[in-house]
């Protein structure tokens, strides 16, 4: 029975994604779309190994796109099933366990966001194009694929479509072509990546270099026209960002990086990997969005390079990521990363404190007390052990796990190698309490 795949969910926090019995080492996905009548076929070329025999294999793939064909190890497969999010294929052959599954799927239709207790997230129109933003869920909107953070695979993506539109995947892009009226793009990521972070942005955009062409990491932005002015004062400072996170955290994980700005307004700014992503809106001409342009960039170690093997962690990506924004200012001579800590925590006081950030439930994932608490959880670290010792743990933690899943465990025992005393009390108050902990003296340890 098809809700046999639904059994024994992979995470408690998505239980109907993510699947059993293989594991997906590459994708080459080849896309065609018209903008506008929002209309995608695609030709997906999943490679994977199995981990056990089973009759039959799932995929996540969302119901607005119908599958016309299904191959499985080079042989057509009849018998496949798609309902309620999941394409169950079964093979003709049983696949032995370690046994190669190269699956085939040919999928077209209208892409639409995936609902959920998020929001709409996956693929979506823009007035003139259309961007993907899928965490946490939102690959199946587009493509089919084992939708969970801890299934990372290499990527290569091939996007056909209108040729007075710039389309924009992960990785590098290694070729580009025009024929009459249509410009296919492909790109290769060959770093390992979360399907939730693989991505494509379509617009009447332009490609320009950010920074030195000496930068050690080759920057750029795809932006409109119109917003060039303002993006180069707003985002001027963010090579001197991309030298303190480098500094800070550790070698930058990926080839490059990309700074794409829609036409349109968006509510939040979006990270993919190698890629962030922000609406015409945080282009203000003051540099209004420049706490959020260090967030999303501190998201390329955290949360692209090192990404949770489950949801419940999720303050291992946004409580450094906020955490990074405080670096950030104290670095770029605003408010100290401590002054920042302790008006967050004053904030916090006045909230309710019914949170608990290790394990938030899956309602409250994203809620912003996450963000901060979990920024807070490492400013207290910082305090307990010092400087030296704290952004030597960081700089370990992305060289140590650089492209893999983590999870709070891994880096609470890191963390205790850097401590000569236990430093249970600590994560138990700020990460499994709902009660909101004093944050140490300053002092204690240098802070800046």
């Amino acid at each position: 029975m098809p809700g046999k795949f639904y059994e024994d969910p992979i995470d408690d926090y998505l239980p109907q994604n993510g699947n059993r019995g293989y594991r997906v080492s590459r994708y080459e996905l080849e896309l065609v779309y018209k903008v506008a009548a929002n209309r995608l076929a695609g030709r997906a070329e999943i490679t994977a190994v199995s981990t056990e025999v089973r009759p039959r294999f799932a995929l996540d793939l969302s119901q607005s796109l119908s599958v016309s064909k299904v191959f499985v190890n080079g042989a057509r497969v009849a018998k496949y099933q798609h309902q309620q999010g999941k394409l169950n294929i079964t093979p003709a052959q049983k696949i032995p366990a370690g046994g190669a599954l190269a699956i085939v799927v040919q999928y077209s239709g209208t892409p639409r966001p995936v609902r959920g207790p998020w929001g709409e997230v996956g693929w979506e129109e823009l007035t003139d194009g259309a961007l993907v933003a899928s965490q946490p869920n939102g690959a199946a909107s587009w493509f089919p694929c084992d939708d969970h953070p801890s299934s990372k695979a290499s990527y290569r993506i091939s996007i056909t479509t209108d040729s007075p539109y710039y389309a924009v995947a992960n990785g590098t892009l290694t070729r580009k072509q025009t024929k009459a009226s249509q410009t296919t793009w492909v790109y290769e990521q060959p770093e390992p990546m979360a399907s939730y972070l693989a991505t494509i942005q379509i617009g009447q955009y332009q490609k320009y270099r950010v920074g030195s062409v000496q930068s050690a990491v080759p920057m750029h932005a795809v932006i409109p026209v119109r917003l060039r002015a303002r993006f180069d004062h707003d985002f001027a400072r963010q090579p001197e960002m991309m030298a303190e996170f480098r500094k800070r955290f550790g070698p930058y994980p990926f080839e490059s990086y990309t700074v794409v700005v829609t036409d349109d307004e968006l509510e939040i700014p979006i990270e993919a990997q190698g890629i962030s992503v922000f609406g015409a809106n945080h282009c203000d001409g003051n540099r209004g969005a420049e706490r959020l342009v260090a967030h999303e960039l501190a998201h390329q170690w955290f949360g692209n390079s090192l990404t949770v093997s489950r949801w419940r962690d999720i303050w291992l990506h946004e409580g450094f990521a906020c955490y990074a924004e405080w670096i950030w200012s104290e670095a770029g001579g605003g408010p100290s990363a401590d002054q920042l800590a302790r008006a967050a925590w004053h904030n916090l006081s006045r909230n309710r404190q019914d949170l608990i950030i290790g394990d938030p439930g899956p309602q409250l994932m994203f809620d912003d007390r996450v963000y901060k608490r979990g920024a807070l959880t490492l400013h207290s670290l910082r305090l307990r052990l010092g400087d030296a010792a704290f952004f030597t743990l960081l700089r370990e933690w992305t060289a140590r796990y650089r492209h893999s899943s983590v999870s709070t465990q891994e880096f609470t025992d890191l963390a205790g190698h850097h401590s000569a005393s236990s430093l249970r009390p600590l994560w138990d108050s700020w990460l499994y309490s709902a009660a909101l902990p004093q944050l140490p003296q300053a002092g204690a340890a240098s802070v800046g």
